[in-house]
């Protein structure tokens, strides 16, 4: 299952971090892991390996797509909500652009995106874990 005793305790190590954390850190994992997907993709199409470019361009479409744009609530995130869920399509549309061409710039564009996204969402949960007297 595992190719190596560090994959396997960084598994273990993902998981643990996943079954205990709650909604607002769930979604971290999501930005994380997206970039991280993102980064894979580059680094495989750098080393000419179009099937683990493809791979990783897959995975963090998925990722895009059936966590981040999933776990919008539209009913009430109103326009904030909607327009999240139109920049990830926007996002996984670039990614599929990326992979067909094999555009670098566009795995940029889309990390450039995630990282702004992901940092605003990162330093939301930390004002809302401040006690009420440091906001």
């Amino acid at each position: 299952m595992f190719s190596s005793p560090i994959a396997a305790y960084q598994q273990i190590d993902r998981d643990a971090d996943i079954r205990g954390s709650d909604p607002h850190r769930l979604i971290q994992l999501l930005f994380d892991g997206a970039r991280a997907a993102l980064n894979d993709g580059k680094s495989q199409l750098e080393a000419g390996n179009i099937q683990g470019k493809t791979n990783a361009l897959v995975k963090a479409i998925a990722i895009i797509c059936d966590g981040l744009s999933a776990s919008l609530n539209l009913e009430e995130g109103g326009e904030l909500a909607a327009n999240l869920r139109a920049l990830y399509d926007y996002m996984a549309t670039r990614l599929v652009h990326a992979n067909i061409h094999n555009d670098v710039a566009a795995i940029n564009e889309v990390e450039r995106l995630l990282t702004e996204i992901g940092g605003a969402w990162k330093e939301m949960g930390e004002q809302i874990g401040k006690p009420a007297a440091e906001k």
